[in-house]
């Protein structure tokens, strides 16, 4: 959570930056704003103008709900969003919210598969599902469904799995257990709802939280697991009879934030872009 003070208007502008970082995640908050230190230092400002709180749900409660803070920002999930805003607005605070995304990537059947498959592999299955922009969605015309498919399944086997520190490692564990439980209960769900398991699908008995990168076919576009967003490496593979209905399957989901469209044809990119 940030928030900002700017003061005085058309003079110089000083913003002051208060954040507060995921509990489970402490020592990267902590690097991150000894960086910023550094370098407000080295433009020979005070450090402070970046500063970091440690603590819980009950430090961000009270950022929400403290009339100091001018505007306040969230990242996060859509249910806590949701909370922070509320509590925001009752104050008639402002509020700016980074929540789920559930991307699309379209596939129209003149695309350059060579390109799509590159690309597709670490949207889908890099820092192992765990961005609010990681592909979760493909959404293939039906002429090239079954290579693409085919395809990724083969770049998926190449994938190096590991310790995210070293040289060369693409793939690596899941942030905590909940993540692991969450992957699994959306496998379940998938396999309950219709969908084939065509790599991936289970955790990998091995030290730290590692589960596999997941492929998942023979799913309607409008499925309930399909509309939520799953931080987690699991991507839906659907079909689509054309770039129109392809657009429509992108614009059904509750979630937005990023998108892209393969194609060679510019009228296609025209219409997508609206």
């Amino acid at each position: 959570m940030n928030s900002r003070k700017i003061s005085g208007r058309n003079r110089p502008t000083l913003i002051l930056v208060s954040g507060k970082e995921h509990p489970t995640t402490p020592l990267v908050s902590v690097a991150i704003t000894k960086i910023l230190e550094a370098v407000l230092k080295a433009n020979n400002l005070p450090g402070a103008i970046c500063s970091l709180v440690q603590g819980g749900a009950d430090i961000g409660t009270l950022m929400a709900k403290d009339e100091r803070v001018n505007l306040l920002s969230f990242t996060g999930s859509t249910p806590v969003g949701h909370k922070v805003s509320m509590m925001v607005q009752e104050r008639f605070g402002k509020f700016l919210l980074e929540l789920g995304g559930n991307n699309a990537l379209i596939v129209n059947d003149d695309a350059d598969i060579d390109m799509l498959v590159r690309a597709a592999v670490f949207a889908c299955a890099g820092t192992a599902g765990q961005r609010c922009t990681t592909t979760r969605r493909l959404i293939l015309h039906e002429k090239v469904h079954d290579e693409v498919v085919e395809r990724l399944k083969k770049a998926y086997a190449q994938i190096k799995i590991g310790d995210p520190l070293e040289p060369g490692t693409l793939y690596g564990p899941m942030h905590s257990q909940q993540g692991v439980d969450l992957y699994l209960q959306s496998v379940e769900e998938a396999k309950a709802q219709g969908g084939k398991i065509e790599c991936g699908g289970k955790k990998i008995e091995r030290e730290g939280h590692f589960v596999e990168p997941t492929i998942v076919t023979g799913l309607a576009h409008d499925a309930p697991v399909v509309l939520k967003e799953t931080f987690a490496p699991i991507v839906y593979a659907l079909k689509c009879k054309n770039v129109d209905e392809a657009i429509r399957f992108n614009n059904e989901v509750k979630q937005g934030l990023t998108s892209s469209l393969f194609t060679k044809d510019i009228s296609n990119i025209f219409k997508w872009i609206g």
